[in-house]
């Protein structure tokens, strides 16, 4: 499970003022979403990172803009194009195993680069590498 500093700062808080302006329950959202309510209280309490998935179902839920919803998460950059994490989750061609497990595979190099501090290579070095 993500620790809290790996989270993104506010989704969980933006997701819960949504809930609280729609003037709906926890339980009610978790319903419409899809989601078990002990989930949607760990993301609202920033314990759990949401996929893009089930970003995209409380968005529809609170009907609010899937992207607005990936912008907030951090899936989408500030000029909102898609991030790799955003692209996987709404990819007709793969089953939701895949997706899940495409989504685990990135966050684990990400997180090991970033331990290591060590840059990606650049494209030139992998065009080289593949001749």
């Amino acid at each position: 499970m993500a620790t809290p500093k790996e989270l993104p700062e506010d989704i969980g808080s933006f997701i819960r003022d949504l809930r609280q302006t729609a003037k709906i329950s926890l339980r009610q959202l978790a319903d419409k979403a899809g989601v078990s309510n002990p989930y949607l209280s760990q993301i609202e309490r920033g314990l759990r990172k949401p996929s893009a998935e089930v970003l995209q179902q409380i968005a529809s839920a609170l009907r609010v803009s899937t992207p607005a919803m990936y912008l907030r998460a951090g899936l989408l950059d500030g000029e909102g194009q898609p991030g790799v994490l955003a692209a996987i989750a709404v990819d007709p061609e793969l089953t939701i195993a895949q997706k899940q497990s495409l989504s685990q595979i990135y966050e684990t190099f990400r997180n090991e680069n970033a331990r290591s501090n060590t840059p990606p290579p650049a494209e030139e070095t992998i065009a080289e590498e593949t001749k």
